[in-house]
């Protein structure tokens, strides 16, 4: 589809869309570019691109598809310094979660006649690093691409071929309303998992240990969440502040009217929530986003068997 594909930033996202690539044959050559030399060699020991570089413009010169993988708050620094080694004709996307703040420290560095087609594959997981990606990251996945009205057609086009042929169901949408689906389906949900287990950190450490001991299936997704990486969720919260303070004050209204429910022992009203909230759940599960496997398909040991005659009560395992 592209006969050189230039990807800045080679972390989770990055090594991902290498993979995708390779697999796919949708490109002749991949160069690779990160600020770190570590990085760099440990994306050259994988075998992801062709050409790996520690300079972005080198990186892009003559590349039909440019892809920033970088933390939006880097972002427009990083295209600064590419601008001027685009070649006309190029696309020019992202993988950020926030697409206004993108647009708007991006777009005064795009040239003249390069196509800039901001995108955010909703896909991820929460690791990190050159040897995190996996071909099948963006399989059955959404990719948003948040283009302004004035971008070519065709090359909308192009580079929505380009995610369905990695496996991404293509939506296009206008980036503010983008910025504000996402706060409330990512980016408050991330803020409220950093919450709950910050405060589980907070506790005194015999506590702490119970709680990590026993932990149940709610706390413990908490915990993925929170484990992703500090420095994309930081310039997330700083560069899609409105979005998100619009939905936090929603969700802390919502709390406050739970939070009476529990306290006047309302049991009318918190059925009606849950029977509300397990709507949405069943929903997700009916657009293809997510499992109905019990457990969310987690791997189980068999449980024990009580063998006949063992005489006092104790569990074996055949």
């Amino acid at each position: 589809m592209f006969q050189k594909i230039a990807l800045i930033g080679i972390g989770l996202i990055g090594s991902s869309i290498a993979h995708a690539v390779r697999r796919n044959g949708l490109a002749q050559t991949i160069a690779i570019s990160t600020r770190k030399p570590e990085t760099l060699a440990e994306a050259e020991a994988l075998g992801l691109g062709d050409i790996y570089t520690l300079d972005p413009a080198e990186a892009v010169r003559d590349a039909d598809l440019v892809i920033l993988c970088v933390p939006v708050g880097a972002i427009g620094a990083v295209v600064e310094a590419i601008g001027p080694a685009l070649k006309p004709g190029a696309i020019l996307s992202d993988v950020g979660s926030v697409k206004r703040h993108v647009i708007r420290v991006c777009g005064p560095h795009v040239p003249a006649g390069v196509h800039f087609i901001p995108g955010h594959p909703l896909a991820g997981t929460e690791h990190s690093g050159p040897a995190s990606g996996f071909a099948e990251l963006f399989a059955n996945r959404w990719c948003v691409l948040t283009p302004e009205p004035d971008v070519d057609r065709d090359a909308i086009a192009r580079l929505s071929a380009f995610w369905a042929a990695m496996g991404s169901n293509v939506e296009v949408m206008e980036a503010d309303h983008h910025d504000m689906v996402l706060a409330i389906t990512s980016h408050v949900p991330h803020l409220v998992a950093y919450n709950i287990v910050g405060t589980v950190a907070d506790l005194e450490a015999d506590t702490q240990s119970e709680v990590i001991k026993f932990s149940a299936s709610g706390f413990r997704d908490f915990t993925r969440i929170a484990a992703s990486d500090p420095v994309m969720w930081r310039d997330v919260f700083l560069t899609n502040r409105e979005a998100v303070l619009e939905m936090l004050g929603r969700f802390l209204e919502d709390l406050s009217r739970l939070q009476r429910a529990v306290r006047v022992g309302d049991g009318p009203a918190l059925e009606a929530l849950f029977t509300r909230t397990r709507a949405i759940r069943r929903s997700i599960i009916d657009a293809g986003q997510e499992t109905s496997v019990p457990d969310f398909g987690r791997p189980h040991e068999p449980a024990p068997i009580l063998m006949p005659g063992s005489g006092n009560g104790e569990n074996k395992r055949d």
